[in-house]
């Protein structure tokens, strides 16, 4: 999951940054909300935004009044100093998802975060499970038909995103954001070469390539069921 986390404050962003890592987000960061905003328009794949409102250059409330009336229905919580009960209604009114009062809890973060992904997917649970394949995204376990597969961190966050959104055609420079973000340097094949492992350790056709476009993990037909 690419999580976009818009924050002034060093030493917080930085601070969620390493909180998150541990639960195999891609959380890319920016600072100001007019930058925010420019990516979030622009079509960047991003499961869901974490949004301080007191940012430089345009305050978060204007990024989100702005997202939502461009049609973006990414799912956003909001992080504020602000705990006055209007301020809450009317960032929630503005369309943000959820609400998160400063200081927080590491863990309430990381609640509220996979709750909100769920409710975006149309899960009720967290488990993820696609023809024969059973992803845990709390324990970063995977099975395949009742047996363990050992997958690397890269893997892992690429299968998610493929079994989060069975069906969905994925490019390979989507892919690449998605699984390594902003700030890592990607060779070429390394996408590819994910793949590559997952057809092995699962099966031949888990993923199917597209040719000319890019690759997807197709629904599960009732055979599969």
């Amino acid at each position: 999951m690419r999580i976009l986390l818009v924050e002034d404050d060093p030493s917080l962003a930085s601070g969620i940054r390493l909180a998150l890592k541990p639960e195999h987000y891609t959380v890319d960061h920016l600072s100001d909300g007019a930058t925010a905003l420019n990516a979030l328009k622009e079509g960047e794949p991003f499961d869901a935004v974490i949004l301080d409102l007191g940012l430089p250059r345009m305050d978060g409330m204007t990024v989100l009044n702005a997202v939502r009336r461009h049609g973006s229905q990414v799912p956003i919580l909001v992080l504020t100093a602000r705990d006055a009960v209007d301020d809450r209604i009317a960032g929630l009114d503005a369309g943000a998802d959820d609400y998160l009062t400063k200081p927080f809890e590491v863990a309430e973060l990381k609640a509220r975060l996979r709750a909100l992904l769920r409710r975006s997917q149309g899960q009720v649970s967290s488990i993820l499970s696609c023809r024969g394949i059973r992803l845990d995204p709390h324990t970063l376990t995977v099975s395949f038909q009742g047996q363990d597969v050992s997958l690397s961190r890269r893997e892992l966050t690429l299968l998610q995103e493929f079994m989060s959104h069975p069906g969905r055609v994925f490019t390979r420079d989507t892919l690449a954001r998605l699984v390594y973000g902003w700030d890592e340097d990607v060779e070429s094949n390394a996408i590819e070469v994910h793949i590559h492992h997952l057809r092995r350790k699962l099966f031949t056709e888990v993923i199917r390539t597209v040719r000319g476009i890019g690759y997807v993990m197709d629904k599960p037909s009732k055979d599969d069921v």
